[in-house]
């Protein structure tokens, strides 16, 4: 059957919304009075619609991230209803698809195995459908980034509405953000402080309501860096998902988005170098998800924009911690939101941030800006009385990560930001959880617990492991921090003294891999070091013994994965998937 695709793209294109015969997207599949007009017409006439209701105007996609599967994203399909509503007000005609959905509660081995996947299939649904902009549903942690992946590789004009973070938890007067709770929590069951029927009795007091998790994890820190960016509307990061103003966000987005159609406002013209710089700031500020260095760097890299770990760490210096938010902090999303937002967090540190950059409002950063308020300074600091003198992250390098590593220090124990000890090592995530609990364990509150063989290749898809849960024996004895590194993630909810991102990875032959029990492990936060205490001659030896794991997958995208996929310091994008290849050009 003859489809668009059978047209000879134009050679040249006059302006950023048009084809080079002078016509849209759409008007080519909707416009022709030929037998591909025909069809196309024919396949919404199929649906109800009359003509009129789509002829001459601009379509626009609804990218929806809805599942069942996907708590986090299980009210989309009501807010898609919103959007729509905007889409239609504005003069524009919604067309509403389907993306691949991501949640990390119920998706095994990872969801972030599957971002690429869900930024493929983002990126050529947008450049397939008959659409002149997209509106972009998300939230869960990795739905965000993946969108903004593939809109940056299609480029074009898009705007991203999450489902805003869920109400605040309550168990016993005592308020709750998951999964900052659940986890403190379960280190108290584990450590016999609490019983199991206490425990289980605050499933149904966390999470009571519509939206992804109301600490600032990753999911919120997506949210919030995507405001910082310019590709949501001001207040997009933090109206509760269970807030009637969450949908009128959404339809106002709805809304904009026909005018971004209309005047071809790109993400590539959204999201340039100097965006990129004012969301780095803003993730340090904000004590946000190790997540997140990851993800921005995957999305700049679609972007064609090179974010080094050390731009990360030379700007965590010189940029203070203001927001006073689990798991640096003590409140949560629904209170930032009262407070003013992440456009008060943003007015706060304007000083620090190019204002000039342009944003899907059509008025630059600092305009969106200018007239933002905090209402509770005990929830947004000043820059000159912050949680912490410097941001959340910092970048570790030495001989243990040549490549690097990180570790968020808002969320660390001061006392051990500088430490050496024994390496008390497990092989991969399997060995972990088999003997962390064993009473033969040698192990004592002074040793570092290293993981192998859990980032991209070896995990596979680098899981949020990376909080290795203290030994039962130590918790006993009342201990709740050790330092612990892995090539694995963690979750934005957690917490703890945990080295992360360690590069290159155990499973490639990273040093990491090198590492046995008994060897000494320095830890210098202040001086940004990460060090195997073995000398070289021994490491040769090791290295010349060292054999590959066998690969986890031998067919599918698995394998596409493993054979593709990049390590932690480039964003663990698909190699042949960096950069973008704008729909038109």
């Amino acid at each position: 059957m003859p489809t668009r695709q059978t047209r000879a793209r134009p050679a040249q294109r006059p302006g950023p919304n048009q084809r080079g015969n002078g016509l849209s997207r759409s008007q080519e599949w909707f416009g022709g009075h030929d037998l591909e007009g025909f069809l196309h017409r024919s396949g919404l006439k199929a649906q109800g619609w009359p003509e009129e209701a789509f002829s001459g105007k601009p379509v626009i996609g609804i990218a929806n991230s809805w599942s069942e599967a996907t708590h986090c994203n299980a009210h989309l399909r009501e807010l898609a209803q919103h959007v729509k509503r905007g889409i239609l007000a504005a003069g524009g005609f919604p067309l509403e698809f389907p993306t691949i959905s991501l949640g990390e509660f119920f998706l095994q081995p990872t969801s972030m195995l599957c971002r690429n996947l869900m930024a493929m299939d983002v990126e050529e649904m947008i450049r397939g459908l008959p659409i002149d902009g997209v509106v972009l549903l998300s939230g869960c942690d990795k739905t965000t980034p993946a969108m903004l992946m593939g809109a940056a590789s299609a480029d074009v004009p898009a705007i991203l509405v999450t489902g805003g973070p869920q109400l605040k938890g309550n168990w016993r007067g005592v308020e709750l953000g998951s999964c900052t709770d659940c986890r403190r929590f379960w280190i108290e069951l584990r450590a016999g402080r609490i019983t199991q029927e206490e425990y289980d009795s605050m499933e149904s007091a966390i999470y009571r309501s519509p939206g992804h998790c109301m600490v600032m994890g990753t999911a919120s820190t997506m949210a919030a860096l995507t405001e910082a960016m310019g590709m949501t509307l001001p207040g997009g990061a933090d109206i509760p998902g269970a807030d009637a103003r969450r949908s009128a966000h959404a339809q106002q987005a709805g809304a904009r988005a026909v005018q971004l159609a209309i005047e071809g406002i790109r993400p590539s013209q959204i999201m340039t170098a100097e965006a990129f710089e004012n969301a780095i700031r803003l993730l340090l500020a904000i004590g946000g998800s190790t997540n997140a260095v990851i993800h921005l760097t995957a999305i700049a890299g679609r972007a064609g924009i090179k974010l080094p770990l050390d731009l990360f760490d030379d700007l965590s210096r010189t940029t203070p911690m203001i927001l006073n938010l689990k798991p640096s902090g003590e409140f949560l999303m629904e209170d930032l939101y009262y407070a003013g937002g992440i456009q008060a967090v943003l007015g706060r540190i304007s000083p620090l941030l190019e204002l000039d950059t342009r944003t899907v409002t059509g008025k630059t950063l600092g305009q969106n800006i200018q007239d933002a308020r905090v209402h509770n300074d005990a929830v947004i600091r000043t820059m000159e009385n912050p949680i912490y003198r410097e941001g959340g992250i910092v970048a570790l390098r030495g001989s243990l990560a040549p490549d690097g590593a990180i570790l968020k220090q808002t969320a660390a124990s001061p006392s051990l930001m500088t430490h050496t000890g024994r390496a008390v090592v497990f092989e991969n995530y399997k060995d972990l959880h088999e003997r962390i609990d064993s009473p033969g364990l040698d192990v004592t509150p002074e040793d570092v617990l290293v993981m192998k063989n859990a980032g991209p290749v070896g995990g596979p898809g680098m899981p949020e492991w990376g909080m290795l849960p203290l030994p039962k024996k130590i918790l006993q004895k009342g201990v709740r921090d050790m330092v612990r590194l892995s090539d694995a993630r963690m979750s934005g909810t957690a917490f703890g003294t945990v080295v992360l991102h360690v590069a290159p990875e155990a499973a490639i032959g990273g040093p990491l891999g090198l590492v046995r029990n008994g060897d000494m492990i320095s830890l210098d936060v202040p001086a940004r070091k990460l060090d195997l205490l073995v000398d070289e001659r021994e490491l040769s030896r090791r290295r010349a013994q060292w054999k590959k794991p066998a690969a986890h997958y031998d067919r599918g995208y698995g394998r596409l994965h493993v054979e593709h996929v990049m390590q932690a310091p480039d964003g663990c994008d698909l190699d042949f998937l960096v950069g973008k290849t704008p729909v038109g050009h």
